[in-house]
């Protein structure tokens, strides 16, 4: 059994390539494999910014073709047809023979079986896979016709110790590459991947991603535990500097702590999302003066500890300027200057929007039982970052500086937490607004987007959402179900509708409300989805109540998917199905039609009575249900009827000689089904 090895060596690779690059490569070798039934012991794929790494292990040397029999066109089919076959397959016509198949009579031939050297399929396919390979984003230099995500340099690859000979373009493969990015005429013969391995392990490179990542967690933890202080996880940041170092050395650095004035998120943004720094803090999460770097060598003159100090001064120096700048600028005083900040064409400014917010918010208020005249202010001051030099600095505060401008403005601390929280939550994991202020104003804000954008006809298509509507109707989700909330949200939906037409906005989409509730319900589907309720479930619910009640239908979906495969859930699906099934039997192919009702004055028996008793009963429960329903007691008593049900069907024959008998217990089987009903639509749950 023999080795694959292939290395790409390139100018540097963006972090954002690099794992799509591997992992489609890797893919597409094991496609080739698997397509001519070729096995291995194990497939790799690493990289450095400037390799790609593909390594195949217990490869065979050589391998049988079987003989197959190829269907070719039709004996009828025109002769261009059939010369094209011949010619493709490198026959003659004396090859082929005919075989009658169930659409006609074809032209079949049998190639023979053949043995295959491995080192010759990977010279012919290997430039094939490689021409497979699409980047996001290319480029061509020099007069080569190579499309790559950087300037490829050369390809190293080599089967059993062997270097292929083929062509790629401008390039031919050898065993040998660059061992130094920097001189490019350091170059060295490599016949594996171990001794590859072991000269850039001694290099200090470590060509394995998940070993460098790996190497960085260890030596943050060692820095951590010696500095007493902690690192915030940001996992992306973490693989996006893995992907821009090949050997890893970790600097501690520090800027002047007169910085730490500056709100924190400032200092965060600029470290992480500017420079790809890592950010610590102290045992009590108050962020600190140092910060980790991930360099791409030792430092051992300390420069590029110094040239990351002075860095992250003059960023942060701009940073504070921006803050003292703008802290001091009167959030109401500058709201009017929103009237010259579109929003989107066809929905008006920004200044038009918190206009509409304002309103939209007082309804709310309402619901929430809290002041409209808060709400309202939070609603006019909420964009007004967003004309602020630190937004345009850095969009991702937008809000949040919002938040510490009326912080030192001296606003109440519910405005404050309000406006800095208004664009939560931004995802299923992101943190959602708790209190009433806060939920107002984030419900306000998406409610109005969602129904502009829908009466515009700018609606999310299967492939693409780029006014992230889709976030926003989670975030109308989560805050609803989050704080355990229902509002009437047809008439917040019709309510900010007449408020852009009030506003002059021609809303060109006259199923925007229908089609928005629609959306909203769909984006419910796919939070519980998320949640691992089961489809039926999902089904159930959605079908049973509307977008009014999406608190409702998300708690009483996970209750019975958390109780279904217990006692509780399995004797209320055995009653309901029991009962369902003779229903629709019976109702099936006969003329009888039901009322809404039953006739006690003609039950014959005491089961019949018994039943209905405990139809009653339900019934009254679910009338007498309050807006906080106990989902898990509703069930209980659901579950608690089926002694009942199943002594009705063992004692009693719902399918009597008699028609008006037969109809009584039909119609008693129909109120008893639309009872459990009160829960949600029990005929959707599949039996398992």
């Amino acid at each position: 059994m023999s080795e694959f090895f292939l290395e790409l060596f390139s100018e540097e690779i963006p972090a954002s390539l690099q794992q799509n690059a591997r992992n489609i490569l890797l893919e597409n070798f094991q496609k080739l494999f698997e397509e001519k039934q070729i096995s291995f012991k194990k497939s790799s794929s690493f990289s450095t910014p400037n390799r790609l790494i593909i390594l195949f292990e217990g490869l065979p040397k050589e391998i049988i073709q079987k003989a197959e029999e190829i269907k070719g066109p039709n004996v009828n089919a025109p002769e261009k047809a059939i010369e094209g076959f011949l010619r493709s397959n490198q026959i003659n016509k004396n090859n082929l023979y005919k075989k009658v198949m169930e659409k006609g009579e074809f032209y079949f031939f049998k190639t023979s079986s053949k043995k295959i050297y491995m080192i010759d399929l990977l010279e012919e396919h290997t430039p094939l896979v490689l021409g497979k390979l699409l980047w996001k984003k290319s480029m061509r230099w020099g007069g080569n016709s190579l499309n790559w995500a950087r300037p490829l340099k050369s390809i190293l690859a080599v089967f059993d110790g062997k270097s292929l000979g083929f062509q790629y373009h401008h390039l031919k493969c050898s065993n040998v590459t660059f061992i130094d990015k920097e001189f490019e005429d350091k170059k060295k013969i490599f016949k594996d991947f171990k001794s590859y391995k072991k000269f850039f392990d001694q290099s200090g490179i470590i060509i394995n991603q998940v070993k460098r990542k790996e190497f960085i967690i260890k030596k943050f933890e060692t820095i951590s535990n010696k500095k007493n202080f902690t690192i915030e996880p940001n996992r992306k940041l973490l693989d996006e500097v893995t992907d821009i170092v090949e050997q890893p050395n970790i600097l501690v650095c520090k800027f002047d702590e007169k910085f730490l004035n500056i709100p924190k998120e400032i200092l965060i943004i600029t470290m992480q999302h500017h420079q790809k720094y890592f950010p610590t803090f102290n045992k009590k999460g108050m962020i600190t003066n140092e910060f980790l770097v991930v360099a791409n060598n030792k430092d051992i003159e300390g420069y590029i500890k110094l040239g990351n100090e002075r860095v992250i001064e003059a960023r942060l120096s701009d940073a504070q300027f921006f803050w003292e700048k703008n802290k001091s600028q009167n959030l109401v005083k500058q709201v009017s200057k929103l009237k010259t900040v579109n929003y989107f064409k066809g929905l008006g400014s920004y200044f038009d929007k918190i206009q509409r917010m304002r309103k939209l918010g007082g309804m709310i208020s309402d619901e929430l039982l809290i002041s409209k005249d808060q709400v309202e202010l939070s609603a006019s001051i909420c964009k007004v970052d967003l004309i602020s030099d630190l937004v345009g600095e850095f969009p991702e505060l937008q809000g949040i500086m919002g938040g510490y401008f009326a912080e030192v403005q001296g606003f109440d601390k519910e405005i404050v937490l309000a406006v800095s929280e208004h664009y939560l939550p931004i995802g299923l994991e992101s943190k959602t607004p708790k209190k009433p202020f806060s939920i107002a104003l984030a419900l306000t804000d998406k409610i109005d987007t969602l129904v502009g954008f829908f009466g515009i006809n700018q609606k999310p298509t299967s492939s693409k959402d780029p006014y992230a509507l889709r976030r926003s109707a989670l975030g109308v989700i989560k805050l609803l179900i989050d704080n355990n909330k229902e509002f009437k949200i047809k008439d917040l939906i019709s309510y900010s509708t007449s408020l852009h037409r009030e506003q002059g906005f021609e809303l060109s989409n006259n199923l925007s409300q229908k089609e928005l509730a629609e959306f909203l319900i769909d984006r419910l589907k796919y939070y519980m989805k998320e949640k691992n309720i089961r489809t039926d479930i999902i089904e159930a619910s959605t079908t049973s109540h509307g977008v009014d009640h999406m608190n409702k239908i998300y708690k009483k979906a996970i209750t019975l998917h958390n109780l279904i495969g217990e006692e509780i859930g399995e004797s209320i699906i055995a009653s309901y199905k029991r009962a369902s099934s003779i229903l629709e039997s019976e109702l099936k192919n006969s003329d009888i039609e039901l009322s809404n009702t039953t006739d006690p004055g003609i039950f014959k028996n005491d089961y019949e009575k018994n039943l209905l008793k405990k139809i009653n009963e339900l019934r009254k429960y679910f009338t007498n249900i309050n807006k906080d329903e106990n989902y898990i007691e509703s069930l209980t008593n659901l579950a608690g009827a089926k002694k009942v049900i199943f002594d009705f069907f063992d004692n009693v024959k719902v399918n009597d000689e008699e028609k008006n008998i037969k109809k009584n217990r039909l119609e008693l089987l129909q109120m008893l089904c639309r009872t459990f009903d009160n829960y949600i639509n029990f005929s959707n749950i599949e039996t398992k």
